[in-house]
């Protein structure tokens, strides 16, 4: 599994259709994205385990900044940043996207011809 993560409108589809040479439609069948969108109530390592299952999870960065007063908005944040970590563990390749950048984290650079 491919894990992407950066922040918000960095260019991270846009990155991985650019490396994989895929369409819009090619990556909206590979790929799963807004994974920081997580219930704080969820089981998180049955959502990771499930979510590895795809070959590309996308997730945007929303650890940083300020903390939220609202404590169900805190414990949402605590949980996309749990849940990003075990994806993290789980994956073969780990790439942060920042202002188009991509910045390999783990495993290999993945390619159109791979």
């Amino acid at each position: 599994m491919i894990f992407i993560t950066g922040p918000l409108y960095a260019g991270k589809r846009a990155y991985i259709r650019s490396a994989l040479g895929l369409s819009e439609a090619e990556l909206k069948n590979r790929a799963v994205w807004d994974v920081q969108n997580v219930d704080p109530g969820a089981d998180l390592e049955a959502l990771a385990d499930q979510l590895s299952a795809r070959e590309i999870v996308i997730a945007t960065e929303i650890g940083g900044g300020v903390v939220p007063m609202d404590a169900r908005a805190r414990a949402q944040r605590e949980a996309a940043g749990r849940l990003s970590c075990l994806l993290a563990e789980r994956a073969d390749t780990v790439i942060r996207v920042c202002c188009g950048l991509p910045q390999l984290l783990k495993g290999e650079w993945p390619c159109a011809s791979g």
